[in-house]
């Protein structure tokens, strides 16, 4: 498969680029479920993000920090089947809703990812409290990847590690991450 051109594209477009604010609210808007402000979005930049990341979407900007996207693409990718299902498997979730989600402890999903099981498909600012000093970067994971843990992982016993109690030690800590490749 060919690479986009983004100057290529840029250069074929009939109209304005626009933000992925503004497509966010046109994928909101061709669900069915347009963003209403004030209110949560059915849509967010988040999932235009994802988008993005997934290859259905082409970022024309060249700067890293502001995006601009072809308004026909948007529209594109907006009628595409089975959206709606996508944007739900690409859904955000932190370690601890990725764990509440699995029904297991945020100890043993940490060890899911020490197993190399799951790894973040981005990470986000989180603001704690009114202090800038208590802002971290956190994982976000898709809702998703986080679902395929059980199909993924069927030598698991998913029912006892959902029952462990707190306090006790991670039936997972017993088994051993893969080996990172060396290169050659």
């Amino acid at each position: 498969m060919e690479a986009m051109d983004a100057e290529g594209v840029r250069a074929s477009m009939p109209r304005e680029a626009i933000s992925p604010y503004e497509a966010a609210n046109r994928i909101a808007a061709a669900l069915g479920t347009p963003n209403e402000p004030g209110q949560p979005p059915a849509v967010s930049t988040y999932a235009v993000e994802r988008l993005i990341a997934l290859g259905l979407l082409l970022d024309l900007s060249a700067h890293r920090r502001y995006t601009l996207l072809n308004p026909d693409q948007v529209d594109q990718v907006a009628a595409r089947e089975g959206l709606a299902e996508l944007l739900d498997r690409e859904a955000p979730l932190g370690p601890e809703q990725a764990a509440a989600r699995l029904g297991v402890r945020r100890v043993d999903f940490e060890w899911m990812r020490r197993l190399g099981w799951i790894s973040p498909v981005s990470w986000g600012r989180v603001q704690f409290g009114a202090s800038k000093a208590g802002a971290v970067n956190a994982p976000r994971f898709a809702t998703g990847h986080v679902d395929d843990l059980p199909a993924t992982h069927p030598e698991i016993d998913w029912t006892q590690l959902r029952r462990v109690g707190k306090g006790r030690r991670s039936p997972l800590a017993a088994l051993r991450p893969e080996p990172t490749p060396v290169p050659a």
